[in-house]
């Protein structure tokens, strides 16, 4: 028989813990999870998946996290319950490409910064336009454009965003940019943004990407654990 704890289980009879893995709550299309959970793949840490419907958030994650945002990742000695945070502390414990680059963390810093801001803001008028009728659709995604606009400048410069190579910029930028291509894809791949869209479909088509969006049904207390990646 198991007995579960923060961060380890014993077995009874056993004077032993066992070291559990972290876990994580996440919802699969939010894109401040998709982004921590590409970063804890590609840094090989495994964790406990506990996948959540945001309409009905289990009462764990909330004692966790009042914030009743995901992803939430809980550690033995921490709760990490921003993604930007879950992302550094990830590629604190492995990053064999040099994903955080430490040279460009001012230039990192501000993307994301502008991203996680106005962006966001823009993206979510866009998307959900009916909540802000005040406008149409094309007024919002008009505003959201000044990011993309910044964003097409640098490609034309590198393969990615700030170098010929991924850094923790893109992962943190691109699962944003996918959400703003769905709202309406046959615009989006229509408008003048030919090296934004190439550099969307090179992580859209990525292996790590695949690999970190499999569907899991809403995690119950109980439930047997399902360990990630």
């Amino acid at each position: 028989m198991l007995i579960y704890s923060v961060g380890y289980y014993s077995v009874i009879g056993s004077s032993e813990p066992i070291k559990m893995p972290p876990v994580l709550y996440s919802f699969r299309r939010c894109p401040y999870a998709i982004r921590a959970r590409i970063c804890l793949h590609y840094a090989s840490i495994t964790v406990e998946l506990r996948e959540v419907f945001l309409a009905d958030k289990p009462e764990a994650m909330l004692a966790l996290s009042s914030k009743g945002t995901v992803p939430v990742l809980q550690l033995a000695d921490q709760v990490l319950d921003e993604s930007i945070d879950l992302m550094y502390w990830a590629l604190s414990q492995s990053d064999p490409d040099d994903w955080l680059r430490q040279e460009l963390q001012q230039q990192t810093l501000s993307l994301i910064e502008e991203n996680d801001g106005s962006f966001k803001t823009h993206l979510d008028h866009y998307k959900y336009w009916d909540r802000y009728p005040a406008e149409p659709p094309a007024f919002y995604r008009q505003q959201a454009e000044q990011f993309l606009g910044r964003l097409e400048g640098l490609l034309e410069t590198n393969s990615f965003l700030l170098t010929d190579a991924p850094t923790v910029a893109d992962i943190a930028i691109f699962p944003f940019i996918r959400q703003f291509a769905f709202v309406d894809k046959h615009w989006f791949d229509q408008a003048p943004y030919g090296h934004l869209q190439r550099w969307l479909d090179y992580f859209l088509n990525s292996r790590l990407f695949t690999a970190i969006m499999d569907k899991s049904p809403a995690w119950q207390p109980g439930d047997k654990p399902k360990l990630f990646p």
